[in-house]
């Protein structure tokens, strides 16, 4: 078995005609995909992109928090999508951190991403409840994601939404059989994060089987 079969969540059929309608992106979104294959960075897949898109349009965000912003190909994606948000977007690597931030401003959107080299389960813990944000984007280390939920719940306003991907995890998280030993552990802790989130009384959660898997949840009060 491949390790990292990446139709092992969606029929290759299925994520293949889904692609086949998309449009296909252009300037510096075009570049920052072909980057990211030629140098294996990981970005959302294209439907994933797509969902991302198409919910930030809706939502109207005024502010998003974004955690895994790599080469900022998804934090200049949601700054696109609406004119008026306003992002802060968090990447522990620092050389990673430094292309995002060359890259945002070729798009010329600095003014708006705010790129932070942090670690982000210490950084979202310092933030004040009146740094509060409308939409909340985890895109880092998935077996990070149950460490840092109580922290992304309190920061994110009522009715605003936690956005999840990767959730999946190429289809380890729904049966054992795909499960590869040394990630044992990260399957273990995002089965954890779903038990949760679709457990709590103040959440609202759906689970998409969108690229790599993808969880919606809105904070209900």
């Amino acid at each position: 078995m491949v390790e990292y079969e990446k139709d092992a969540v969606v029929q290759p059929y299925v994520t293949e005609y889904i692609r086949s309608r998309l449009k296909k992106r252009d300037g510096i979104m075009a570049e920052l995909e072909k980057t990211a294959l030629q140098r294996d960075i990981p970005i959302v897949q294209p439907e994933t992109a797509k969902l991302l898109e198409t919910l930030i349009m809706a939502k109207q965000p005024q502010k998003i928090l974004e955690v895994g912003c790599a080469i900022g190909y998804s934090a200049i994606l949601m700054a696109e999508a609406c004119e008026n948000a306003e992002i802060t977007t968090l990447e522990f690597d620092a050389s990673l951190a430094a292309e995002a931030k060359e890259n945002i401003e070729q798009a010329g959107l600095s003014e708006r991403i705010n790129v932070v080299f942090a670690d982000a389960r210490d950084y979202i813990s310092y933030l004040e409840e009146d740094e509060i944000f409308d939409i909340i984007f985890l895109d880092g280390p998935k077996a990070h994601y149950i460490h840092m939920l109580d922290d992304c719940m309190r920061l994110l306003r009522k009715n605003g939404m936690l956005i999840c991907d990767n959730v999946l995890y190429k289809g380890m998280t729904a049966t054992d059989t795909l499960v590869i030993r040394r990630k044992i552990t990260i399957v273990k802790r995002l089965r954890k994060f779903i038990d949760t989130i679709t457990e709590r009384a103040d959440m609202e959660t759906s689970i998409l089987p969108v690229g790599d898997g993808v969880t919606l949840t809105v904070k209900r009060f």
